[in-house]
């Protein structure tokens, strides 16, 4: 699973404005409700749920908020550059500037967790978070998002 294949037009978004982990998932919700049909409360009401779990900040400066709803029919991905780093109660205390969300139909289970791994390789590559945080525009993320095969996160 390719992360170009999870992302749809529109749901890249370059320099994301956002001051706090909740406004950051309030911000998604919306942009997410506007690719997958759905509301946007339903979404930011489900990624708060997960949150409660457990923080979804992996590390590196990397996020990546994830739910499941059963009124989708495929795997949503948005990724988001944060034009600044944002406290998210991430495993290592460090604040985040890289979010990757991830939505899948209630029964997608395996599929979701090949595309929350295959997210997972890709973000903890030094090179690759370099060249993100370095990203100037939509195209140049999905770029370099893109140009990553599976023995590249490996």
């Amino acid at each position: 699973m390719e992360l170009n294949d999870l992302l749809a037009p529109g749901a890249i978004i370059p320099l994301l404005k956002a001051s706090s982990k909740k406004q950051i998932i309030q911000e998604l919700s919306e942009r997410a409700a506007k690719l997958t049909g759905l509301s946007h409360r339903q979404i930011f009401d489900k990624l708060l749920q997960r949150e409660r779990l457990g923080s979804t900040g992996v590390g590196q400066g990397v996020a990546i908020p994830h739910g499941k709803l059963a009124e989708l029919d495929r795997i949503h991905g948005m990724f988001a550059l944060l034009d600044k780093p944002v406290n998210y109660d991430a495993m290592d205390d460090k604040p985040v500037d890289i979010v990757f969300l991830l939505l899948a139909p209630e029964g997608a289970g395996a599929d979701h967790l090949k595309a929350l791994a295959r997210i997972a390789r890709v973000l903890r590559n030094d090179d690759t978070l370099a060249k993100l945080r370095a990203a100037s525009d939509a195209d140049a993320i999905r770029a370099i998002l893109c140009e990553l095969r599976e023995s590249d996160a490996a």
